[in-house]
This record gives C-alpha cells, structure tokens and sequence, in this order.
C-alpha cells in the first residue's frame, strides 16, 4: 500500500488544483489529511466551504480519503464525519491497513480546536479499538508526537504531544503521520515505528508513505 499525505492546506485551493496534475503521477493508494484543511476563510467563504472544495478535489484522484482535523479545523469536525472521511477518535481498515486517529493540536493562540492531552490519549484509545484486529496499523495525528525531529519550532523549542508519542511506543503502529509544525518538516522513528510530517502544502511538500513486506517508508515529496 502506498498513502499520500497532505496537509496544512490552510485554505489555499489554489495551489491544489494546481499540482492536481504533478499528484496524480504519484504511486499511492489512499490520501491521508492530518488536518488544518482551514484557516481564516476568505469573504463569503465559511470553513465548511472550503473543506468542501478541497475534499471534491481530492475526490477526482478516485482513492479513498481520511482525515482528522487541525488545530484550526474545530468547525468541520462534523463536517468530516457526515462526508464519511474522519478517523477523529476512529478507526477505518483499508486492505488490511488499519487506520486511527485524533486532531488538533496546542497553540499559543487559542485556536478552535486545541484539546487536551487526556482527550488526545483516550481518542485515540477509542480509534485504535476499532482497528485492533488490523495485522498492521497507522497512526494519524495533527500534532507531532514529542521529542521528534517533527515538532520542532523556530526557536528550538519541542512542542509536541506526549500522548501522541506515548501512544506509538505502546502500540507500535507501522507509521504514524503529523503535521502542524511548518517548519519541522521531515520524518523520524520511534522504536521502529516510521514517523512522518509532510510540511506544508502551499509550499509544495507532500508525504508518501510505502507499506511493503510489513515494513514502512517515508519520504517528503516537493511537488515544486
């Protein structure tokens, strides 16, 4: 199974459309979104519009899509959930793959979905139950687990969730996917476990994941 990972997307339809072409040359079997479809909608947008537009697109690749919202996503979450996307507290299984998660993610802004550490922990218990049976098992999260190459800010501060990274050394899943840190782009393991932020999409970057022989690659992939 190959999975491609978007995210960050931050309204910006624009540039989706416009690597529409350069995506689908890509390898991969499913489309994973970790969330932050959103921001500040434009004028005589709402959050749901957008993410409406960004899922129609994603649609035309003909792949199964899931997703669980950004820290700025907290008004799509049902929206997420009626268009049958949403891994958010969980669980779907893709050939044999089983997929589980939980969005958003702290900020110092006071964004409109920035939930605890406990409520990360036990969504994510309730996403991993349905999946349990799976043979193998990816982790989909906004924020980066704690201590990674991936949750690193401008200043060099690390300022991940240590319920997601908690989670992975528990369970062991074959990957896990992040994203919410712009800047920390890249990939790390924890204890096997193949980590992944693909950065930010505007800005061209995307994620792919292989899933081979019961074991996981990843790569940041620049569209540009």
């Amino acid at each position: 199974m190959n999975i491609l990972v978007i995210e960050d997307i931050h309204n910006d339809i624009e540039n989706l459309s416009n690597y529409a072409d350069k995506i689908a040359m890509l390898d991969f079997d499913v489309i994973v979104c970790p969330g932050d479809f959103t921001d500040i909608p434009p004028r005589g947008f709402t959050p749901i519009d957008i993410t409406k537009i960004i899922l129609e697109e994603f649609k035309t690749f003909g792949k199964p899509i899931l997703a669980v919202p950004g820290n700025l996503d907290g008004s799509i979450i049902d929206f997420l959930s009626k268009e049958r996307v949403s891994i958010h507290g969980a669980g779907r299984i893709i050939d044999g793959v089983g997929f589980y998660g939980f969005g958003g993610a702290k900020t110092p802004f006071s964004t409109s979905f920035e939930p605890t550490e406990e409520e990360i922990e036990e969504g994510l218990k309730k996403g991993f139950e349905e999946v349990k049976n799976a043979e193998l098992k990816v982790q989909v999260t906004h924020s980066p687990p704690l201590g990674t190459k991936l949750d690193v800010v401008y200043t060099g501060a690390h300022v991940g969730s240590s319920a997601v990274r908690n989670f992975i050394e528990k369970n062991k899943p074959i990957a896990a996917i992040c994203a919410h840190i712009h800047e920390a782009k890249g990939t790390d393991e924890i204890n096997g476990t193949k980590v992944i932020n693909a950065g930010r999409f505007p800005e061209g970057y995307c994620g792919l994941i292989s899933i081979k022989n019961k074991q996981a690659s990843v790569n940041v992939v620049n569209l540009i």
